[in-house]
């Protein structure tokens, strides 16, 4: 296919690239880098500036007055995400919380849902699951006096493994999107059959959340944990995201560590020294939120609440398939159906790392690389084009 073919298809589905501000490439003919990356680290929006000074103004005008005053007040700041952030994952708000990091969430939640008892002690993940993962599995496993190397048990076949082992299994934490490979996996499935065999199942969501359309409350997993800084373009490190299905909401039998955001907002500031934690997912906070790291997160939800994830996916299907059609003399170990993947491609080639280097050297397209032989390709529907899509091809085609 031809530039001028790739240029047509961007007039006729223009996605939403003014909203976000492009990098300029490192090397090449063009301006602007055609951005890749974006499961690793999504692009600023054009408006995070502005709602950041906003919130910068309100400390500067206000002092500490800023926490019950102003246009956005912040002891009530993490209510403005809860709503959006829901809607994004498919879930009620009062299963959803903003706070941490994901890997922090994924610990406090584990403090709750993987309660080891008898034979059944194991936890499923899968073969390739994303090192952050494994190493907190691992941990919990020790944490509870468990030798990691028999309680962890990796799986290419979560569904054989269950139904073959599964009273053996007490918690299931997978990938909703693999990091390595960008295979969706079948969550409801998945969970449904967890749950047939007695054991409790955790998403991490990292790759998927802004990436392809859920139904947490629906699917019914009874926890799930998410990133915001990869297709849901918060900036480095940003907060994270935690689900609890309602299920398990205000039931005084589950564990928990808690802290004084956790307890109920009403009578917070009583001091009480004992906690009284609402029948909902903030339970699960600790500590006084980051309000700067929201802002950037307040802003990001809003234009997927304004755009939605219908449009947005729909056009994530057209864009990968162009992408995976010039790509056509590479090995992509990505499935093929778009039902079982996002955005992401990823080709094996020799050399990766070299080959990432090289891509954004000489040709201003950024891609990332996973050792040895994986490099990864997200054509994020929000703000990457068509053209994007040839430029990288023919990059690459040059550079192999």
């Amino acid at each position: 296919m031809t530039e001028d073919d790739a240029r047509r298809r961007d007039a006729d589905d223009p996605g939403h690239r003014d909203l976000f501000l492009i990098p300029p490439a490192p090397g090449g003919a063009h301006r602007e880098c055609a951005y890749f990356a974006g499961n690793s680290l999504g692009l600023q929006p054009r408006a995070v500036r502005d709602g950041l000074l906003g919130d910068l103004d309100a400390w500067a005008g206000l002092g500490v007055e800023g926490h019950l005053s102003g246009e956005r007040p912040w002891a009530r700041y993490p209510e403005l995400l809860v709503e959006p952030a829901a809607r994004l994952v498919g879930a009620l708000p009062e299963e959803t919380v903003v706070m941490n990091t994901l890997t922090v969430n994924l610990h406090l939640l584990m403090v709750s849902f993987y309660r080891p008892r008898g034979e059944r002690v194991r936890i499923l993940v899968e073969e390739s699951a994303f090192p952050s993962d494994s190493y907190a599995v691992r941990s919990q496993a020790r944490f509870h006096g468990l030798d990691p190397d028999t309680t962890v048990v990796r799986t290419a076949d979560p569904l054989g493994h269950l139904a073959a082992e599964g009273d053996r299994v007490a918690l299931v934490l997978l990938g909703g999107v693999n990091y390595l490979t960008g295979e969706l996996l079948d969550i409801p499935a998945i969970t449904r059959a967890a749950h047939a065999a007695g054991a409790t199942v955790g998403w991490d969501l990292a790759h998927a959340a802004g990436n392809v359309p859920l139904r947490l409350h629906e699917w019914g997993p009874d926890f799930a944990a998410w990133c915001s800084y990869k297709y849901l373009n918060s900036g480095p490190g940003a907060l994270a995201g935690a689900f609890v299905h309602q299920r398990h909401l205000g039931d005084p039998a589950i564990q928990r560590f808690e802290g004084w955001w956790g307890t109920d907002p009403g009578t917070r500031f009583r001091m009480d020294p004992v906690s009284s934690p609402p029948p909902n997912a903030g339970a699960w906070q600790l500590s006084t939120p980051p309000v700067y790291a929201m802002s950037a997160i307040r802003t990001s939800l809003a234009l997927f609440d304004t755009i939605g994830m219908t449009e947005l996916r729909a056009r994530s299907i057209r864009l990968t398939a162009y992408l995976e059609s010039l790509l056509d003399e590479c090995t992509v170990v990505t499935p093929a159906e778009p039902e079982r993947r996002g955005c992401q491609l990823s080709l094996r080639v020799p050399d990766a790392g070299g080959l990432s280097r090289r891509l954004s050297q000489a040709h201003g397209v950024i891609a990332d690389s996973r050792n040895p032989d994986i490099l990864r390709l997200a054509p994020a529907p929000l703000y990457s084009t068509y053209h994007d899509c040839w430029r990288a091809a023919e990059a690459i085609r040059k550079e192999l």
